[in-house]
């Protein structure tokens, strides 16, 4: 047992002890204490360990220079200042500052403390922690080098680079977009960007990137764009959402890329194409006038020219459907596909408007291109032809019907005849015209034709592989 005058040490009350279990089990930070009656500071054993000196030193208690003394001399007038400061209730303590000891790694420590203070005013506790921050502090410098890798990529792009907060907010834009636009940082932050878009791109622009920042989807449009030399330019904007854990939105990034030249390019080959289209469509007119001439002084050739003409001016039909057009000449949507097709070039074989129709066009409607519509042109204008001269169309009450359907991969097109005069079988020799049709859809389609002659009417399965519709997309996907 003790004796009764032996010296005990000094009981912690319930508040204290709680504070010593809460940082020693968080294993980051310490406790210290200065008084400013004996100038000592008292840390326990997680404080002076923070700060690389013997713990049995914090615990009797030590001048600020010698518990102080491994931190870094370029950090210590910063926290010599932030004391004095304190002390004199100017500001709170609130510091970090690196600790390198003998031997060990450098630590960032955040000292925070709080002044106790007599009636008078004057200081007489200071009180508080130390926080090792090194993570923290590593996280803060990897951002930092993100950051400035981010920045240095995007000054080096050809393509003005920008960024938004999640509202659309614009704070960012690098070198590019100040040396193409020529304004300064700052006067194109928020909304103020749209006084370089071209008042007509405006509405369309703001309609769109409202619409991204309303459902998150990717963002892009095509505007005119004020440089620095006061000429607008054609750029594609575009722009997609960073997300976090939770799949918040949490910035934008876009681009605007030139797109000008491109656009001036896109232009003039249009020009180009409707100029030869339009020479092309020309010269089948003057083939069809020459033939026409010329069976004026040659009567037995009449039958011949009349049959020549109609396949002269079903590839007309073919190439003004196909052809490119202007906002002008351009069908009416959704006229660019197969039944749409079928029905003009074979409108001349059933001309009865307001009355039935004699040609019927049922199935699955498809969208072709200009490279399949000569070989389609040539085969159902030869097919509607024979129809009208030996088969169900040369007499009234004659049908023919076509049906379009998939089979697997392939495409099934249908001819059927019923309603004409009793068939026979097949005719004993086959024409130039259908010769060439053939030809056509098995040569440039890659098809199988197939005919049968029953008694009620002639019928004929033509099967096309996949994408035969869509030559010049299968050939450039070949490529």
């Amino acid at each position: 047992m003790l004796p009764d005058d032996a010296p005990t040490a000094p009981r912690q009350s319930w508040a204290e002890q709680r504070l010593a279990l809460a940082l020693e089990a968080s294993g980051m930070a310490g406790a210290w204490d200065w008084d400013a009656e004996t100038d000592l500071i008292h840390g326990d054993v997680r404080a002076c360990t923070l700060h690389g000196i013997d713990p049995s030193l914090g615990e009797r208690g030590a001048p600020g220079p010698d518990l102080l003394v491994h931190v870094v001399p370029e950090d210590r007038p910063a926290l010599d200042r932030a004391l004095a400061a304190a002390l004199a209730g100017r500001a709170p303590l609130n510091i970090a500052y690196r600790v390198w000891p003998p031997g060990g790694d450098p630590v960032w420590v955040l000292l925070r403390g709080r002044v106790l203070r007599n009636a008078s005013g004057t200081a007489q506790r200071l009180a508080g922690v130390a926080l090792d921050v090194s993570e923290q502090k590593d996280i803060e410098a990897a951002l930092r080098e993100s950051e400035t890798r981010f920045r240095t990529i995007a000054d080096t792009m050809p393509q003005a680079v920008w960024s938004t907060r999640p509202d659309g907010h614009h704070d960012y834009y690098n070198r590019r977009w100040y040396e193409m636009t020529g304004t300064r940082e700052g006067d194109t932050e928020g909304e103020s960007w749209e006084n370089i878009v071209h008042p007509e791109d405006r509405r369309e622009t703001w309609e769109r990137w409202r619409q991204s920042l309303a459902t998150g989807n990717p963002y892009e449009v095509e505007y005119r764009l004020r440089m620095a030399d006061g000429a607008w330019r054609w750029f594609l904007g575009r722009a997609l959402p960073v997300h976090d854990s939770r799949g918040r939105i949490t910035r934008w990034f876009g681009t605007c890329t030139d797109i000008h030249d491109l656009r001036r390019t896109a232009e003039e080959r249009e020009v180009l194409s409707h100029e030869l289209s339009h020479r092309i469509k020309n010269i089948f007119s003057v083939i069809a006038s020459l033939v026409s001439l010329t069976a004026r002084g040659h009567p037995e050739a009449t039958e011949f020219a009349g049959e020549l003409r109609g396949r002269i001016n079903a590839l007309a039909r073919a190439h003004e459907f196909a052809r490119p057009h202007s906002e002008a000449s351009r069908p009416a949507t959704g006229r660019t596909t197969l039944f749409h097709f079928l029905a003009d070039l074979l409108s001349p074989y059933d001309p009865s408007p307001g009355g039935e129709k004699r040609i019927a066009i049922s199935g699955d409607d498809q969208v072709f291109d200009d490279a399949a519509a000569t070989p389609l042109a040539l085969l159902f204008h030869e097919l509607a032809t024979n129809a009208a001269k030996y088969g169900a169309l040369s007499i009234p009450g004659g049908r023919v019907t076509i049906r379009v359907e998939q089979d697997g991969e392939d495409l099934l097109m249908h001819w059927r005849e019923r309603g004409g005069p009793e068939v026979a079988g097949p005719p004993e020799h086959e024409g130039f015209g259908t010769r060439l049709a053939m030809i056509s859809v098995q040569g440039q389609l890659g098809g199988k034709v197939t005919r049968i002659w029953p008694p009620e009417g002639m019928e004929l399965e033509a099967r096309l592989p996949p994408g035969a519709l869509q030559r010049r997309r299968r050939t450039r996907q070949e490529a």
